[in-house]
């Protein structure tokens, strides 16, 4: 059925601007404005150097893993858990039934990012018994932003939920063997570069 052009108009009124995938235009800023960044990492960004330039630049550097404390740092909260949670599901491991619970919620929250999605999760990942890929992605969505609890207005430092959603990433790349864990980190750094093309 075609749309005439009362529902083509409004369907164009439903049309909602793309959300930012990165949090600062140039990755110079990121490290400027975000300092932890560079505690986590050998590299530095040149001047006028593309946010996706320098993720390929620390790709085809000797330490490939500082691309996913780059993007952990340099994506929006939603967006780099989308990417966390992206980067769990290619990995293929095998999950427990409580880290495929707290897999869930995520995805909720990527979806629905209210607070009480982020305390569901959050309060998830708090408790668990042991710190899984999916529980540090937990955290970064319960440190995303917005009071740490119902009952406890404080915020969060900014830097904490990149830190958990690195860590995600990684302990997932560590989690491979030693022939496969480069294949892995090159797919990890593929999924992260669509979020470098969304800008």
């Amino acid at each position: 059925m075609v749309p005439n052009d009362h529902t083509a108009a409004a369907e164009t009124d439903k049309t909602q601007p793309p959300l930012p995938a990165l949090r600062f235009h140039t990755p110079e800023e990121l490290y400027a404005q975000m300092p932890q960044v560079g505690q986590l990492t050998l590299h530095r960004p040149r001047q006028d150097e593309s946010a996706l330039e320098y993720l390929y630049r620390l790709r085809a550097s000797t330490t490939p893993e500082e691309a996913v404390t780059y993007t952990a740092f340099a994506a929006m909260p939603k967006m780099g858990v989308w990417w966390g949670y992206e980067c769990l599901r290619l990995s293929g491991d095998e999950l427990s039934q409580d880290d495929r619970l707290l897999i869930e919620l995520i995805a909720n929250w990527t979806q629905y990012p209210g607070d009480e999605n982020r305390y569901r999760a959050m309060r998830m990942a708090l408790y668990a018994p042991v710190r899984t890929p999916a529980v540090y992605l937990g955290l970064a969505v319960g440190w995303s932003g917005g009071p740490i609890a119902p009952n406890d207005t404080a915020g969060v430092p900014a830097h904490r939920a990149p830190r958990a959603l690195s860590t995600a990433v990684l302990s997932c790349l560590a989690r491979a063997d030693i022939k496969s864990r480069s294949v892995r980190l090159a797919r990890f750094i593929d999924q992260a570069a669509t979020l470098y093309q969304l800008t």
